[in-house]
């Protein structure tokens, strides 16, 4: 089964917030999660999961482009599309520098914005082309590889090894619940269950931690796992 992308929708227009999560949710590739303010972007972005992020400039009790920046403080590396009535150079330069990836004023046309949320979500998953460091590792997703260059060692990864280590790669230092890991990972199938996850994670860190009973880069936490750099 296919899984829904995540995406958390933070404005504190209500009716724009409401209708906009509605027509995402009615397209049946998408799920939200809607905040009226930045402390609640916060709280629910810090609890992991997100695909992607929408943004608003103006609210209530902090400025976007200061949860922007707070979000990626955090570890967040998800998209970050930010939402805002100005369109001015100034202001947009000020949103990219912030951290967020891109700028959509408002009002938007729907398929001008889900264009520019699809972008930016296929921009995210090409960057399993690329080289991430974990641990002593260099990790290569598309390889399904992890090189350890100074005890010259390769580790060949499963499909599913590599998909778990990827997702909680991009969760950065949040936790992600083992329910949210496990629909990543096997598409929300009903016939899977986290004890599938856990044999998962049990055969993953027999390859890469150099004591598997004391776990020290992929570990687990209250509700779930957490990659240590």
């Amino acid at each position: 089964m296919t899984s829904f992308k995540r995406i958390l929708l933070v404005d504190d227009d209500t009716a724009l917030r409401q209708s906009l999560a509605e027509q995402l949710r009615l397209l049946e590739e998408f799920e939200t999660a809607e905040a009226d303010d930045g402390a609640g972007a916060l709280a629910l972005a810090r609890e992991g999961g997100f695909s992607a992020i929408l943004l608003d400039v103006g609210l209530p009790d902090m400025d976007g482009r200061d949860v922007c920046k707070l979000l990626r403080r955090d570890g967040v590396r998800c998209p970050i599309i930010m939402l805002t009535a100005s369109a001015t150079d100034s202001d947009t330069i000020l949103g990219l520098e912030s951290g967020a990836n891109d700028y959509v004023a408002k009002p938007f046309r729907l398929g001008v914005l889900l264009a520019r949320l699809r972008a930016q979500l296929r921009q995210f998953e090409q960057t399993e082309d690329a080289v991430f460091a974990i641990g002593p590792y260099s990790f290569r997703p598309a390889a399904k590889l992890l090189l350890d260059e100074v005890k010259n060692r390769k580790i060949r990864l499963t499909e599913k090894e590599t998909a778990i280590l990827k997702y909680l790669y991009r969760a950065g230092d949040q936790v992600v619940g083992r329910d949210i890991l496990l629909g990543e990972v096997w598409g929300y199938n009903a016939d899977v269950t986290t004890h599938t996850l856990e044999t998962h994670v049990y055969r993953l860190r027999q390859k890469i931690e150099s004591d598997p009973s004391s776990a020290e880069i992929l570990v687990t936490e209250p509700g779930g796992y957490r990659l240590v750099p």
